[in-house]
């Protein structure tokens, strides 16, 4: 497991994206603040008087949900705690990614230490063992509605803690979680009155897989404006259009970031300078060509606002009943996911519609009627060669499958326990729909890159501008240039991997700075 990243400490200020991110994608460990302990203990006192009193108090001394009207005997409350965990990790489908699990993990741990969940020290010092030893709980994809917690995948983490289930050690392996915390020198935790509750009623997953996606997206948005950039040239466009006078007659941010990427990506380039005489026939390109800043740049103003909707939630505290400062317990609804998931099923989009229009840019540089003079599909011998066809092919089964993970999961709602849990968000499902439309994204753009790059080497011997330049230069690193046919599910992987690890944009940056 990885320790490169600095350590992210826990308490004083609220958790930032890139200390989430540090954590569950990098293995920084977590430390936890003396200011942390200190609320935890006073936290803890409240629900331990509770615990000895008379008066009935939700997740204390009562069941959960439907079943809160059933009083528990003190002599039960240790049972009750196990109970709900045991029953609550109901978890079903494929294992989630361990990033995610880690994220959960993390998450839940910030709302724990802020002391107004009532558990013990204990139990918030083991959690931060488990990730800080690299013991990542199995967790499944079904089983959280988005309401009341992500409930199934949180009480599969508690019940690790609690020395049951399996886990993942920290080389990967498959293991019952007992033998796993005993290798690891890590005790497991004895549940005491709310503790249950308070491990698995939050937000933390959805939360957690919005961080990464914000991460993944504004990446991938400066990648949609290279492969732009890449086919406008590739197209014989016009880069007119993305001229700051244009773009400032709509003053939306996100529009005029993606069209200065533009001017700066094609700042140069002899493709451009090549038809821009009073020699050219052409009057306006296509809308996927002469819109891409208008498109590209709906999509970054949504990831802007799920960005703040995500640093609001670092700064919440997510659970039921809640610690007050005054020392009261109260009951609440902070637990909803409605904010998390509105934001999930609205990037969703944003990535549909940039994939969407990426996909028409690639068909174009495809067919002979519309490509300016390119051969056919790209292709090598046109007849004999297929060329990019089928890569085409790929971008569009992955275009219409975003513009159904497009459709958003927060309009759904199935009420649960017994009609007292009638309304849910689906947070859960939209930011796992989401997670499987980033990958998507990755493809489409992936494609567009090869197919514009392949383009450009055809313009030959008129070359591309200084960035675009050095983005073709770098994927020829990897991939080969025009010639007969060849795999093509290799180039797209490779391509894949280049835009993930940051590759292109680091291409194209090492000539104009990029938004």
């Amino acid at each position: 497991m990885s320790t490169a990243a600095p350590s992210v400490t826990i308490g004083g200020t609220p958790l930032t994206p890139a200390q989430v991110l540090a954590v569950s994608r990098e293995g920084a460990h977590v430390v936890l603040a003396e200011e942390t302990r200190k609320a935890v203990r006073h936290g803890r006192e409240r629900v331990e008087d509770l615990a000895a009193g008379e008066q009935p108090s939700y997740g204390v001394s009562t069941g959960f949900g439907a079943l809160a009207t059933r009083h528990i005997a003190p002599d039960l409350r240790a049972d009750l705690q196990r109970s709900l965990i045991r029953s609550h990790a109901a978890g079903a489908g494929p294992e989630v990614e361990r990033e995610v699990v880690r994220s959960l993990m993390l998450l839940r741990l910030r709302t724990l230490c802020s002391g107004r969940t009532g558990v013990r020290t204990a139990t918030v010092e083991t959690l931060a063992a488990l990730l800080n030893a690299g013991v990542t709980p199995v967790v499944h994809e079904y089983g959280s509605l988005g309401c009341s917690g992500d409930l199934a995948p949180l009480s599969h983490v508690a019940l690790a803690l609690m020395g049951e289930g399996e886990v993942r050690d920290a080389s990967g392996e498959r293991r019952p979680t007992a033998e796993a915390l005993a290798d690891a020198g890590i005790e497991p935790v004895e549940l005491g009155a709310k503790e249950g509750l308070a491990l698995i009623n939050g937000t933390d997953g959805m939360l957690g897989m919005l961080a990464m996606a914000c991460q993944d997206l504004g990446r991938l948005l400066t990648v949609a404006d290279i492969s732009a950039a890449m086919s406008v040239e590739a197209l014989l466009g016009t880069d007119r259009v993305f001229a700051d006078e244009l773009q400032r007659l709509r003053p939306h941010p996100g529009q005029a970031a993606s069209a200065a990427n533009l001017r700066a990506l094609l700042a140069g380039s002899p493709i451009v300078a090549s038809h821009q005489g009073p020699d050219c026939d052409k009057v306006q390109d296509a809308y996927s060509l002469r819109c891409a800043p208008q498109v590209a740049g709906a999509a970054r103003d949504t990831l802007g606002h799920a960005r703040l909707v995500a640093e609001r939630e670092l700064d919440s505290i997510i659970d039921n009943p809640v610690v007050l400062e005054d020392g009261r317990v109260e009951s609440n609804g902070n637990f909803h996911g409605a904010p998390v998931a509105h934001v999930l099923d609205f990037l969703a989009i944003g990535v549909a519609d940039t994939a969407s229009i990426a996909e028409r840019r690639t068909d174009r540089m495809l067919d002979v009627a519309r490509s300016h003079g390119l051969p056919a599909f790209l292709a090598d011998d046109p007849g004999v060669d297929s060329g990019h066809m089928i890569a085409q092919y790929t971008q569009a089964a992955v275009v219409s499958e975003l513009k159904r993970l497009a459709a958003p999961a927060s309009v759904d709602s199935i009420p649960s326990s017994a009609m007292q849990e009638d309304h849910v968000s689906m947070g859960w499902s939209a930011a796992r729909k989401l997670r499987r439309a980033v990958d998507g994204l990755t493809t489409v753009l992936a494609v567009e890159l090869l197919t514009a790059a392949r383009a450009l080497d055809l313009r030959s011997p008129l070359e591309p501008g200084p960035a675009t330049g050095a983005v073709v230069r770098a994927l020829r690193e990897h991939v080969p240039g025009p010639g007969p046919d060849r795999h093509l599910a290799p180039e797209i992987a490779a391509v894949e991997a280049l835009i993930t690890d940051g590759t292109v944009v680091s291409a194209a940056g090492s000539v104009t700075p990029l938004s």
